[in-house]
């Protein structure tokens, strides 16, 4: 199948079902089946390495909201909030086959703008960027550079 790919992320304990030649995934956050995409794959994997190795509670994880932007709604994948509620770490994800690229950036930083995020994250579950807006620092491919809640 296209959407299961290897990720470098630890394997998650996904809930997969099938209905009409149509793959689902039980969303941990959202409660309910979602149509597995390629990129729904990256998605639930950062949500399950968030919770079971950075220890974000799965109340701290909010996934797919809108916001408004320049008269537009824009929605962003993932937000992670620390004990204070503030946003502490903003992912944004693409399928696996999609680079990281300057428009990748550009779009998650028309979210930071609204959102204020300490840390941004940028995924294809192959490649990861993640910067630190406090710290000024870009980090590539480690995954112990996203930070604990």
């Amino acid at each position: 199948m296209q959407q299961i790919v290897p990720l470098i992320f630890p394997k998650a304990d996904l809930t997969l079902t099938k209905k009409d030649d149509q793959l689902f995934v039980n969303c941990v956050i959202r409660k309910k089946a979602v149509v597995l995409t390629p990129e729904e794959w990256v998605r639930q994997h950062v949500l399950h390495y968030l919770n079971k190795h950075k220890n974000y509670p799965l109340s701290r994880l909010a996934v797919e909201k809108s916001i408004h932007y320049n008269g537009l709604i824009k929605r962003w994948d993932i937000v992670a909030y620390d004990e204070n509620v503030k946003p502490k770490l903003l992912v944004e994800c693409k399928q696996p086959e999609v680079k990281i690229s300057m428009a990748t950036f550009l779009q998650a930083a028309t979210y930071q703008k609204i959102i204020q995020s300490e840390n941004i994250l940028l995924t294809n579950g192959k490649e990861l960027l993640c910067y630190s807006i406090l710290k000024k620092e870009l980090i590539m491919n480690e995954l112990e550079a996203i930070a604990e809640f």
